[in-house]
């Protein structure tokens, strides 16, 4: 592999910007948000995703203006490191490689349990590590390989949500969606918040493509907030036509194992055609591209977050070169691979997500710190897109954000504890070899 300090290459319109978007976050419609339900039951899970819906909304209006302002493949880190200083764009940095690097292992963890559905014999371990390997081959093969074959997977993806929906909807009831609506009260409505940022988690990767977007002035605004309308409708369709056919914990707890399901939708498809219907079979398919589209979409998000942290010498420089032949960031997407078997190896899968939302989470709040702090101290930067609504839309992302990492803290105390050790040891070890230059 001959890698070059050149740049990434610009083939990026605003259509594939939009399937990246949509893509990076859709596995979240597929799985791992019913789980929410146990804790807020489908009240709770409701106030819970409307707050983190409304979070998510505010955040990605006011998070394109830093986008277009800076458009570099670090993304948040390279909007805090110029807003807020080395130390917070340093912290900043490290957050977003933790949201990113996690991620992908534990989707492709659940791609390998959905596997399982079709009894090829093979352990979800192995089929999780064999995603990890292809999927960063494709990414560095080249990004508009990668964005068509995003965009192809993201489309089929949100035609079965939307199939589902138009299958199960018909069957709603009111009486079912309100079956034990608060199984703890209203405080229910704060453990389930992390299960509502499932629904969104890592749309804002959007912006880590934005040196390789064509015009990224004019279609970075317009693909990150048509890839939020997007999400913000399938969540709601997907909340709605899933408990409303038999309940919330018809979407919960297998049947078969009496444990916990990672397979919301096709638990609830089956309460409406069984479970040998052709429809019940193309759901259970096509549903494993949503997983596929994630994996794909991140990885290729997590080795651009490498490639910035390399470019500026906060991990070994050759992570910030690209592969001469193809202008991919190959060595970012190779160390992406290597953590993401490290993390398999661990086998703690839900440990892994609650790591990666305390990521995003600080992210968010970093990032709308580096706003407010980049319109105060460099107003004459050149901002082709403004956050409508300033500074009550920014603000009002910014409490949000807080809200759900004060609750994030609170009901994971141990795995805070994990994330502060990671971003602590990180500091300590820039403050004793910095950067070179």
């Amino acid at each position: 592999m001959s890698v070059a300090e050149g740049g990434l290459r610009k083939s990026l319109g605003p259509v594939m910007i939009w399937g990246l978007g949509v893509g990076y976050v859709i596995s979240g419609e597929y799985f791992g948000w019913n789980l929410g339900l146990a804790e807020g039951g489908p009240y709770g899970m409701l106030v819970a995703t409307l707050l983190v819906s409304t979070m998510y909304l505010a955040f990605v209006l006011s998070y394109a203006e830093l986008s277009c302002a800076l458009p570099r493949a670090g993304g948040a880190f390279v909007y805090a490191d110029r807003a807020l200083g080395k130390t917070w764009g340093f912290v900043t940095g490290v957050a977003q490689l933790v949201e990113f690097l996690l991620a992908p292992p534990a989707i492709a963890f659940a791609i390998g349990a959905y596997f399982q559905n079709f009894q090829i014999g093979v352990a979800p371990e192995w089929v999780a590590a064999l995603a990890l390997a292809l999927f960063v081959g494709v990414n560095i093969r080249g990004v508009a390989v990668s964005a068509i074959f995003e965009l192809c997977v993201t489309v089929l993806a949100v035609v079965e949500l939307l199939i589902f929906a138009g299958v199960t909807l018909p069957h709603f009831s009111w009486a079912a969606f309100s079956r034990d609506p608060l199984p703890h009260g209203w405080a229910g409505v704060l453990p389930a918040l992390p299960f509502a940022i499932w629904f969104y988690l890592a749309i804002e990767g959007v912006a880590n493509v934005a040196e390789e977007a064509k015009d990224p002035a004019r279609d970075i605004p317009r693909a990150f907030i048509a890839a939020m309308a997007t999400l913000l409708l399938l969540a709601l369709l997907t909340f709605f036509a899933s408990v409303g056919v038999a309940g919330w914990e018809a979407i919960v707890v297998d049947p078969v194992t009496g444990e916990s399901s990672d397979s919301p939708l096709p638990l609830a498809l089956s309460r409406v055609v069984g479970g040998s219907h052709l429809l019940f079979h193309l759901l259970v398919s096509v549903g494993l591209l949503g997983l596929i589209a994630s994996l794909h979409g991140i990885i290729l998000v997590a080795g651009r977050a490498v490639y910035e942290f390399g470019r500026v010498g906060y991990l070994p420089r050759v992570f910030g070169r690209t592969w001469r032949r193809f202008g991919t960031p190959a060595p970012g997407l190779l160390l992406t691979m290597v953590v993401g078997y490290v993390a398999l190896a661990t086998g703690k899968t839900g440990e892994i997500i609650t790591l990666a939302v305390f990521g995003a989470v600080t992210l968010y709040i970093l990032s709308m710190a580096s706003l407010f702090a980049l319109r105060r101290r460099e107003p004459a930067l050149a901002r082709p897109y403004r956050a409508p609504g300033y500074p009550v839309l920014p603000a009002l992302a910014l409490a949000l954000a807080l809200c759900c990492f004060v609750a994030l803290v609170y009901y994971n105390p141990a795995l805070f504890g994990v994330y502060a050790a990671i971003v602590a040891v990180s500091l300590l070890g820039v403050r004793l070899m910095p950067p070179p230059g």
